[in-house]
């Protein structure tokens, strides 16, 4: 008997990332052994992002749903409560062997498998409150406890829906955290449950020969104020003046107009050494990383870090905070630092002690092997595997 496996993502935009790698393989891997059903949330062209990223998913078998209400009416009122999209992945799990969620916890209705995708798209405000330390004013908190009571304790059990909170405390649910890091805070939050920590797939893979900068320090990122982009210019700013030497600084991300962004043209405006780059891709993105010999990454509360992977895998040297997920993805205490003061001190020691700098180089280039492509293929298909023989067993 052939199973029957349903995996839900949201949409495939023209952007095509790590979010979109994990669905499209996972359908790949699971048609093998599985009639697979794909939901959405909206129309996406399948086909065509599967092409664009190289994988060979199956059209011709693949069933496509789409999970989201027509009229604007709906619409909006499932985005404050997936009453809707809950429905109809309920009514299609109904007959399926395996249930897949690849953004984070949803309620199929039966124990399922939940892959962590942002925090901040969490579906509990209280844990994203939690994780980003936010603290709100009284009314603000007032309005949230209405809101939570209203949704929680009404709304969703008249709907036959359950909370992120429940379906984590479910032990017949598998929660897949995508950092050990994000692991621990839900554990704090929500208490023991059953989970296994699975890496997302760095889908960035250097391209050509560039010839690397020996002073140059880069950074990569949406210049958002939580990437903390401010603090980094500080932190080379003063490596420069510890060291005596003509570091320089590339900045990539898109120069939206915010006034963040505004703060960071005025301070690259005043230090000529400060190189505002804008948004980088392809073979553009993969030149302005291996052309750097240095990264410093500033998010203090990140869930993984899939730009420190990239600049390991670019040959870069990344200095990172000891917190959240990113110093398991450097794995190296001696390129973490607790302040920002540590991390400059950090950049000085790698450019004035050779044996020092080689060293980390050596250890950069072998924790890069764990993020390529064919090491999260293979973590996967194990994973994956797995799960399909446990389903299996409870059709027999």
């Amino acid at each position: 008997m052939t199973l029957r496996a349903l995996v839900y993502f949201t949409q495939f935009s023209s952007a095509l990332g790590g979010s979109e790698y994990i669905p499209l393989t996972f359908v790949a891997e699971l048609q093998k052994t599985c009639d697979v059903t794909l939901a959405l949330n909206w129309q996406s062209d399948v086909a065509a992002a599967a092409r664009t990223m190289n994988i060979p998913v199956d059209m011709s078998t693949l069933k496509v749903v789409l999970v989201k209400p027509q009229s604007n009416c709906l619409r909006k009122l499932d985005a404050i409560l997936p009453f809707y999209r809950t429905w109809q992945l309920q009514r299609l799990a109904k007959d399926a062997d395996i249930c897949i969620s690849t953004v984070n916890m949803f309620d199929f209705g039966k124990p399922a498998h939940h892959f962590v995708f942002l925090l901040r798209h969490f579906g509990d405000n209280a844990f994203f409150d939690f994780v980003t330390q936010t603290k709100r004013g009284l009314v603000s908190r007032i309005c949230q406890r209405l809101r939570t009571f209203l949704a929680e304790g009404i709304l969703r059990p008249l709907l036959g829906i359950r909370s992120t909170r429940k379906i984590v405390a479910d032990r017949r649910e598998h929660i897949y955290p995508n950092s050990f890091y994000v692991e621990r805070l839900m554990r704090e939050f929500y208490g023991e449950f059953n989970s296994t920590v699975f890496y997302p797939p760095t889908t960035f893979e250097p391209t050509g020969t560039v010839e690397r900068d020996p002073w140059l320090v880069t950074c990569l990122g949406q210049l958002f104020p939580e990437k903390r982009i401010v603090e980094i210019i500080r932190i080379v700013e003063q490596a420069r003046s510890l060291a005596k030497l003509d570091l320089k600084l590339r900045i990539g991300g898109p120069l939206k107009e915010t006034p963040y962004v505004a703060e960071i043209r005025r301070l690259a405006a005043e230090r000529p050494w400060v190189e505002l780059a804008g948004g980088v891709y392809g073979t553009d993105k993969s030149e302005f990383l291996q052309r750097a010999s240095f990264a410093i990454h500033a998010e203090r509360d990140e869930a993984f870090g899939i730009s420190v992977t990239e600049y390991l895998k670019a040959g870069i040297i990344p200095i990172v905070p000891d917190e959240g997920g990113t110093p398991e993805v450097v794995d190296n205490p001696a390129l973490t630092y607790h302040d920002d003061d540590e991390a400059a001190r950090i950049l000085v020691h790698l450019l004035t002690d050779e044996a020092f700098r080689h060293d980390q180089q050596q250890r950069c280039a072998e924790r890069a092997r764990k993020f390529t492509l064919s090491s999260y293929l293979e973590s996967q298909t194990r994973l994956l595997q797995r799960i399909v023989e446990e389903a299996a067993k409870e059709t027999r």
